[in-house]
């Protein structure tokens, strides 16, 4: 295991690459690596979805990103740690987030990879506007709405 943390967070316009980000968080000392991959998906509600856009307060939620992260270790020993978001166009079948999460043993990989994932789409200032092949729509994820409601 490493002597400080180690994370790494990123916004970008680029195509995310899996195995990249895994490599990123590789560790001799880590026996497990958990990800997730967010991918834009062909319909939606019945309809037909042809890309997704996402625009974000980027020193906002570099921050809040670099946050979770930090919470996350509070809560599972994690090794290595990176969340990578895209934004701008995401078309259909590419991947918008990917989180990756390395640790001693699989089960925590495992629960900080769903914190991290589930604590970005209820907390984290990227929107998402979905591309119809009929119109479009700004998106609110249904976390935020439950996390943010009075």
């Amino acid at each position: 295991m490493t002597d400080s943390p180690v994370d790494f967070v990123n916004l970008t316009t680029d195509p995310l690459d899996l195995q990249e980000i895994v490599d990123l968080v590789k560790d001799n000392g880590a026996g497990a690596i958990s990800t997730f991959s967010g991918t834009t998906r062909n319909t939606f509600d019945g309809k037909t979805v042809i890309q997704l856009d996402y625009e974000a307060y980027t020193p906002m939620a570099v921050k809040q990103l670099s946050s979770l992260i930090v919470t996350a270790r509070s809560k599972w020993s994690i090794t290595k740690a990176a969340i990578y978001h895209r934004l701008g166009t995401v078309p259909v079948g590419e991947t918008s987030v990917i989180v990756a999460v390395s640790t001693v043993h699989r089960e925590e990989s495992f629960r900080a990879v769903e914190f991290l994932v589930n604590e970005l789409k209820a907390t984290v200032p990227i929107w998402k506007k979905e591309m119809y092949s009929d119109g479009s729509v700004w998106k609110e994820n249904a976390e935020s709405r439950r996390c943010c409601r009075s």
